[in-house]
């Protein structure tokens, strides 16, 4: 998660395709993952998927994004970008650090369906970041869904507020890269950590999602729904154990696994239930349980 997106595209130039742990720009480093190539075989009683595009993903400076909306949001609220709490302009919030309503002029580059950039979008603020307990930054933009999707054309990724399911198909979608990667959940850690953070009940992927640095922030989109249920942060790039760039898994009863050249996300189910109307913050909201400041 920490190395910069230099270091990445120094690997990139050299081996071709690097296998690192995503990760950030100079600025604020990502998260780790390396270009998949196949999907892992999905159940044949599984719904047929969705076509995933990459209409609505984002460009960061440093990392990837997508502009997102919740299942109540409406037309006319402000619109909301997510990425990694890692991926902040500002730099890596410490471990307990909660960053809520701060003035950001923050722009992405939105992408269409087939990659191409049609626009630049404007933060107002950031609505909310953190590196504690998930890895999550949620930036209000100065234009509403309704503007972006008359001026642009595109609409908005809705976040699924319910837990995905071990098995499911699911696309790592990298607005920085342009590129998909395809892959399961293979299941979930019950605390990854990594250096001085830990994140919990953090989604794992099969070994076909193999991202590289400047994916941190993808939304992570279930094949068979089209929703985003999970953003993409992190992988143990060489076998460290619990290190900057290897997070390790820790088990309910304190067992550490270290599963090299695997990559993470975390879930965004949680985020629906802190907004009220018009996409407001409401971290005191009945069910809301994202750490507070």
């Amino acid at each position: 998660m920490n190395k910069p997106l230099l270091a990445a595209l120094a690997t990139l130039a050299v081996t071709g395709i690097g296998v690192a742990p995503a990760a950030a720009a100079p600025a604020s480093p990502a998260a780790p993952v390396a270009p998949a190539s196949s999907a892992a075989p999905a159940s044949s009683a599984a719904p047929a998927a969705r076509a995933v595009s990459f209409a609505g993903t984002v460009a960061l400076s440093n990392c990837s994004g997508s502009l997102v909306r919740l299942p109540a949001s409406e037309d006319d609220d402000p619109a909301l970008v997510m990425s990694n709490g890692h991926c902040l302009e500002t730099g890596f919030p410490a471990a307990g650090e909660v960053v809520v309503d701060q003035p950001s002029s923050r722009s992405f580059g939105l992408l269409n369906a087939s990659g191409t950039r049609v626009g630049t979008l404007r933060a107002g603020k950031i609505a909310y970041a953190t590196m504690t307990d998930t890895d999550v930054s949620l930036y209000q933009l100065t234009s509403t869904y309704a503007q972006i999707r008359g001026s642009y054309g595109i609409s908005p990724l809705t976040l699924d507020d319910t837990r995905p399911t071990a098995g499911s198909a699911i696309t790592v979608v990298s607005g920085y890269w342009k590129r998909t990667y395809a892959c399961n959940v293979d299941g979930f850690a019950y605390r990854l950590k990594e250096g001085e953070w830990t994140w919990k009940d953090s989604v794992r992927y099969t070994s076909a999602c193999q991202t590289i640095g400047g994916t941190s922030g993808s939304p992570v989109v279930d094949n068979a729904t089209g929703e985003v249920v999970a953003v993409n942060n992190t992988g143990n790039e060489d076998g460290g154990r619990c290190t900057d760039n290897n997070p390790c898994e820790v088990a309910e009863d304190g067992t550490v696994t270290v599963r090299e050249g695997i990559n993470y996300g975390q879930q965004t189910y949680q985020i629906p239930a802190c907004f009220g109307l018009d996409n407001k913050l409401d971290l005191s909201r009945s069910g809301c349980v994202l750490p507070k400041p």
